[in-house]
């Protein structure tokens, strides 16, 4: 066994609340704390990266770009860590090579020292171009493997994925265990091997879903393991990860130490416990162990997603059936790793084909990218009659897709300027800015066009023992649903969707339509990305009429019948609900 400390990776700014909490700390809830986490000790701090970039526009109304800077000018001992999705960088498609380099050169600009490289289909090609610009700009590049179970995966199938990311230039290695799968003993063996077989620096994140976590990570530790994954105590197990706390002690008095002082976390742990009660409408249902997991291997930030894109979809009870689903769409999708984007690839997929009540009667944009290689080589071959039903006649990408995206961020710095004029948005056309725009173009833009209307974003929730609320039951069509109203008369409705409306303000109804032979309603709830057809318009059964964005991904919503457009009830950036009229077929 290795005679050396061993470094601790802090996740609470980060991966902490992405898994408990569906990523909704702000950076005022940090920001009092900061100092005192910077005299810890810590190897590194993941604050960034993953879904924060996301959240902050989406949701928070935050410049994801001053969080970082910010962060680091709280914690200059400290390296800033954050979690990059390779070519995907923070989004949900691949970028061209320039706007990967432009990604990384800010981000490191902007405070980011480490930066975890992953890729979801663990091909090695999609993983070289962020490698070799985290290199060039001198940060800390960690390749990745994204650990997952099936009949094609092993030890040595992981050792020579890492001995490729090793030669690629990656100055450490992360074994990156999303769904808590990896067991003890078997941690032990894949890190013995790993550290035969490689010279760079071993780092592991175990989530804890599954109970086996700090198992895991000891057996890991005792095979050479140099840096580990915790998260202050008040933030961690369940969906999380072992507690920063309980590793320290673990340690104390072996010949792996951590040298971290248990009464600097103490304060840690007490503040972000204050802090997690105001978002306890966040928290998802798992109060211990959850062994379904380790043969859906749904991650532990994907699970509360889940739930709460379940509850906006007013299906909650059809969660162990989406649960079931899952590694049945895993299969066909060659056993990818259910990790940030394929996740909620295959996680929204699972949940459309169970609302359909039919598998694949839609199939959203995203998992027809999967089976076109879009997004890499997967592991194992996937379905094929799924796939020419996907592909309709076209041919798979079997080169490295990024291979065939020409360089375009002079063009996005030229759109964006556009996108500022035509909107009169009051905002500079910088290459931060421009980014934003890049990797989340409408939510981007909604993110912009609302800087000065902070009502547009979630409000920060109360404290908890400044919360007030009455609730009442309210019948609408025989239908019963319970409305919570607080204080500042901000309401939820028990199926779990969050509103910043008064109730004293008249809500959107949905006209009904008249004389018409057929009407296409929202088999999901999300925003009206693209509609593709007009009033007056001829259609067919099965052609696709509308573009929605339901949880992250594009879903098409075709025609029920033949017919003429006789009325469009939404327009491009409106929000629906499951049900929700949407066009009238004559």
């Amino acid at each position: 066994m290795t005679d050396k400390n061993l470094g601790i990776t802090e996740v609470v700014l980060r991966d902490g609340h992405q898994s408990l909490l569906a990523t909704r700390f702000r950076y005022e809830d940090m920001e009092e704390i900061l100092s005192s986490m910077d005299e810890v000790g810590y190897w590194s701090v993941e604050s960034w990266g993953g879904a924060i970039f996301d959240s902050c526009i989406r949701y928070l109304g935050e410049d994801p770009w001053e969080r970082i800077r910010k962060i680091k000018s709280m914690m200059p001992k400290t390296q800033q860590q954050m979690l990059l999705r390779s070519q995907n960088l923070l989004g949900y498609k691949h970028y061209s090579d320039d706007v990967v380099n432009k990604f990384v050169e800010r981000s490191k600009t902007n405070g980011v020292d480490v930066f975890r490289i992953f890729d979801a289909m663990n091909d090695v090609r999609n993983m070289q171009q962020a490698i070799k610009a985290v290199n060039d700009f001198e940060g800390h590049a960690q390749g990745t493997i994204s650990y997952t179970t099936s009949p094609v995966h092993d030890i040595k199938g992981w050792v020579d994925l890492s001995l490729k990311l090793q030669d690629l230039g990656a100055q450490s290695l992360a074994i990156k265990d999303m769904a808590g799968l990896l067991k003890p003993y078997v941690g032990f063996e894949l890190v013995s091997s790993l550290k035969e077989a490689l010279e760079i620096p071993i780092h592991m994140q175990c989530h804890a879903t599954t109970g086996m976590s700090t198992a895991t990570g000891i057996k890991a530790i005792e095979a050479g393991l140099d840096n580990i994954d915790v998260s202050i105590s008040s933030m961690s197990m369940t969906y999380g990860h072992s507690p920063t706390e309980s590793m320290v002690a673990i340690l104390e008095g072996t010949t792996r130490p951590t040298n971290l002082d248990l009464s600097k976390l103490e304060p840690v742990a007490q503040h972000f416990k204050e802090v997690r009660k105001r978002y306890h409408k966040f928290e998802g249902s798992l109060r211990g162990v959850d062994s379904r997991i380790l043969i859906s291997q749904v991650p532990g930030g994907m699970l509360t997603n889940l739930e709460n894109q379940l509850k906006e979809q007013n299906a909650s009870e059809k969660f162990d059936e989406v649960l079931s689903e899952i590694p049945k769409v895993r299969e066909d999708l060659g056993y990818i790793p259910l990790v940030t984007p394929t996740s909620q690839i295959v996680g929204t997929q699972s949940v459309i084909n169970v609302l359909n009540g039919e598998r694949y009667k839609s199939i959203t944009k995203e998992t027809r990218g999967v089976l076109a290689g879009e997004y890499g080589a997967t592991p194992a071959p996937v379905n094929k009659e799924l796939q020419e039903k996907a592909l309709d006649g076209a041919a798979a990408i079997t080169c490295r897709p990024a291979d065939l995206i020409n360089d375009s961020f002079d063009d996005l710095v030229e759109e964006f300027k556009k996108v500022i004029k035509d909107n009169s948005l009051d905002v500079e056309a910088n290459e931060d800015n421009t980014l934003i725009y890049a990797l989340f173009p409408e939510i981007g833009l909604n993110y912009f066009k609302h800087l000065d209307d902070p009502e547009f974003f979630e409000q920060r929730p109360l404290d908890i023992h400044q919360q007030s609320s009455s609730s009442y039951l309210v019948k609408i069509d025989e239908k019963e649903f319970s409305v919570t109203i607080d204080e500042n008369n901000n309401f939820d409705i028990a199926s779990g969707n969050a509103s910043n409306t008064s109730p004293s303000q008249p809500q959107q109804v949905k006209p009904q339509a008249s004389s018409v032979s057929s009407q296409l309603n929202a088999p999901l709830g999300g925003n009206i990305f693209k509609i593709l057809i007009a009033e007056g318009q001829t259609v067919s059964k099965d052609q696709t009429l509308i573009i929605l964005e339901a949880m992250k991904m594009e879903t098409e919503i075709k025609s029920p019948a033949d017919g003429v457009i006789s009325n469009i009830h939404i327009q491009v950036g409106d929000a629906v609900a499951p049900g929700d009229l949407l066009i009238d077929i004559a």
